[in-house]
Parts: C-alpha cells; structure tokens; sequence
C-alpha cells in the first residue's frame, strides 16, 4: 500500500459513497466540506469544514494553501517541514466565523466532525486530525501592526490595495492554520516558540508578496530601499 493511505481523490470517494441519510443530513446540517492540501507537499490532505454560507470563505482558505504556500519564501516554510513530515495524514479544518473565547484557533485532542470521527476502512491505518480556525477574528486581527500598517501605506487606493488586503488575509488564516498545526503535531512545545515561528512566517510571507507586488505597480510614497524597508 502506498505510504500515504489518504488522497484527496479517496477523501472525495469516500464522502460520495457515505449512505444517503448521512448525506442529506448534512444538507440539513447545511454542512459542507471542501478538500484541499498544502502544494508541493504529499501530506496533510486538509478537509475544509465549513457551513453553506460561508463557502466564499471556504474557498478562500483552500487558495492559501494551494497558492499561497508555495508563493510564500523557502525560509519562512523550512521550519515547518519536521511537522509536516509527523502531521497526520488528513487534517479536518473546522472553519467558524468566530470563537466564543476568543481564540484565533485551537487544535482538538479529538476529531468531532462526523463524517470522520471514526476510522474508516477506506482511510487504511492513516492518521486524523482536527483544528478550528475563526475566519472572521482572523480577520479583524493585526500580528504585527507597524509593519502591517509599513506595507499598508504604499499601496494606491483602489483595486491594488483591495488585492493586498486579501492576500494579507490568507496569509493570516495560512499563519494561524500552520500554528495549531505545529500544536497538533507537538503538543508539548511552548506557546512562545510556536507563535515565533508562526509570526515570522506570516512577516516574510507579507514582505515577499509585497516586495513582488510593489515592482509592479507606481507608488504614492518614495520607493527608495530605505522607504520600503519595514
């Protein structure tokens, strides 16, 4: 058997396949789910969990994965590349508007979402795991503010700066997600180094876009290096 027992092709087979009555339930349930995986990686397959109406956000979180990730430098996904390696084999993304306590995330000790609550025949001996993200908090939320509000400030107003508005969104939601992955993988790791790695991937990931985006576009401010460096 292949060392890697999930695919998305299986995850799809199998969620076709499950009996008519759970299906429609989650059509009540106006329950959702969307597969996706980190580029260039052959594991974790992501199962983005998610309601109906927040499909739009749904898709936008695949986009990280599958875009962002690989757009982001070599340096800034190098630190994750032990916890991918141990991640699970599938990852349930669990993905709510906002988090009664107020976290951005939350790794789960055990999967909830039903469909994958229980081992399947079809999933082989494969590990599964489970996070939540908050979109909408995620959103609302500033990591670094000075240079966030640095890079914000040199972009022209109009469609350019809505287009790093959204990038700068995915690449929070690609921040959190890889921070309650690393929890998922090594529970017992401080929170502080976890959040350093995680805010440094999202700082070099920001700086790359925005380095690439600004070559291609006129600026209000000085473009000299020492305007541009955060």
């Amino acid at each position: 058997m292949d060392e890697h027992t999930v695919t998305p092709a299986s995850v799809k087979a199998y969620l076709a396949g499950r009996p008519f009555a759970l299906r429609a339930l989650d059509v009540l349930r106006r329950r959702c789910y969307l597969i996706s995986r980190l580029v260039g990686r052959p594991a974790p397959v992501v199962v983005i969990a998610h309601r109906w109406s927040d499909r739009s956000a749904a898709h936008r979180v695949a986009h990280s994965l599958e875009h962002d990730w690989m757009e982001a430098p070599e340096s800034s996904r190098a630190p994750y590349d032990q916890i991918l390696l141990r991640a699970p084999d599938l990852v349930v993304l669990q993905l709510r508007r906002k988090n009664v306590c107020g976290c951005l995330g939350h790794r789960h000790i055990l999967v909830r979402e039903s469909p994958f609550a229980a081992p399947h025949e079809i999933f082989g001996p494969a590990a599964i795991g489970e996070v939540d993200i908050a979109f909408e908090q995620i959103d609302a939320w500033h990591p670094l503010p000075l240079s966030d509000t640095a890079i914000d400030v040199k972009f022209l107003s109009g469609s350019r700066q809505r287009e790093f508005h959204e990038r700068q969104f995915r690449l929070k939601v690609l921040s959190v997600f890889m921070h309650e992955l690393n929890h998922l993988v090594f529970p017992p790791e401080p929170e502080a180094s976890v959040l350093g790695r995680s805010l440094e991937f999202y700082r070099e990931a920001l700086e790359s876009y925005a380095a690439r985006a600004l070559s291609t576009v006129s600026l209000t401010l000085d473009r000299s290096p020492s305007r541009l460096r955060l």
